[in-house]
């Protein structure tokens, strides 16, 4: 089992928790390995072998930096004694080298968004659009698309952790992709049917999660209730924002989330994520979701089921999608909501990694004795 880095807990390694509990005897392999002792529960005491970053200078804070010394780090990881390769990718784990009796499986949370089809956001948000520093971004971001472009060949079989992820995977590498949805916790999450009067958005506060507009979008609405949970970089802008009907938590726990998503009226989600699991959680809990219509959420909240979509990042949209809400908010039948969330869970993660990893190993040996005997 390859993975990028273990740097927190996030979706990401979700996918490679379940993924090992699927294969508990493989070994598993990170281009660097920096987790806490307090987050790394979830490995289980294994130690991942490591690429040559983990010793280089400042590593550990940022190794994010050594992103151009990443594709010649996965080249140097040795699989010789596996028949059966399995990736978690989001930058470059797809491109380790195997051999051709190996089979090679990536499973992609996103190819590498920054030096594709985000670049140029990318460099705005870096405030990198000119100068010698983004002349020399770009250089490094041309290497990698590249490398990206050359290093997708030697990947077997991709599967995306959602269509629109596989969409993208189909025209950034022009490969077929399968889609496995990756596991959500719905377990965690009881089902309550009883909700109070007030709305819920948690979330990191960077900006493309697209916190700001939500809370903007509540300057509108006077009368309703915003409860924000989360922390990070933009929470001063959020403040400022931020008016009477809005209560910013911060960061709180797992126990305090939890029981927010099971008394909100509606879960409030603006960003544009891959797949995005806050969403599921919330419904899991039998709360509606509104939701930004793009990426991620037009798989996981089910229009006019299990919630509504708007159609830009902007407050006036937000706005008025929970208007609408407002005024057919009596069609969202927690119990239907809860059995949707369901179809995202981690037992069927499991099986259906099960099933492609041994189906995809068949055809590969039976390929593999057919070129064989012609």
């Amino acid at each position: 089992m390859l993975h990028e880095w273990f740097a927190s807990y996030a979706g990401s390694e979700r996918v490679v928790e379940q993924a090992m509990a699927v294969f508990p005897d493989a070994p598993l392999f990170a281009l660097c390995d920096f987790m806490s002792e307090q987050e790394r529960g979830f490995l289980g005491g294994r130690r991942p072998t490591t690429s040559f970053i983990q010793r280089l200078p400042f590593a550990k804070r940022k190794f994010r930096g050594y992103l151009p010394l990443m594709p010649l780090a996965v080249e140097q990881f040795c699989f010789d004694d596996f028949d059966v390769v399995l990736s978690s990718s989001h930058c470059v784990a797809h491109g380790a080298l195997t051999r051709a009796d190996q089979l090679h499986i990536s499973y992609v949370h996103s190819p590498i968004r920054y030096a594709w089809d985000l670049q140029h956001q990318y460099l705005r948000e870096s405030g990198l659009t000119w100068g010698l520093r983004s002349m020399l971004v770009r250089m490094i971001m041309h290497y990698m698309r590249l490398w990206d472009h050359a290093s997708a060949d030697r990947t077997d079989v991709f599967v995306a952790n959602s269509q629109y992820v596989a969409n993208r995977v189909r025209k950034t590498y022009r490969r077929p992709c399968e889609v496995i949805y990756p596991p959500v916790d719905v377990e965690a999450f009881a089902f309550q049917s009883d909700k109070d009067d007030y709305y819920l958005t948690a979330s990191r506060m960077v900006p493309y999660k697209r916190v700001d507009v939500v809370v903007e979008a509540f300057r509108q609405l006077p009368g309703k209730r915003l409860v924000v949970i989360g922390d990070g970089p933009d929470m001063k802008k959020i403040k400022r924002l931020a008016g009477p009907n809005v209560q910013l938590l911060g960061h709180q726990s797992f126990a305090e989330l939890r029981r927010h998503m099971q008394s909100a009226r509606a879960f409030v989600f603006a960003a544009d994520e891959d797949f995005g699991i806050t969403p599921v959680e919330a419904q899991a809990c039998g709360t509606p979701c509104i939701a930004y219509g793009v990426g991620g959420s037009l798989e996981t909240v089910a229009a006019g089921r299990t919630g509504l979509h708007f159609e830009q990042q902007t407050a006036d949209c937000v706005a008025d999608a929970i208007r609408r809400f407002e005024t057919e908010a009596d069609r969202f039948e927690p119990a239907a909501i809860r059995a949707h969330a369901e179809r995202f869970s981690i037992e069927r993660f499991r099986k259906e990694l099960a099933e492609l990893v041994a189906r995809c190993w068949d055809q590969h040996r039976q390929s593999s004795t057919v070129q064989a005997t012609s």
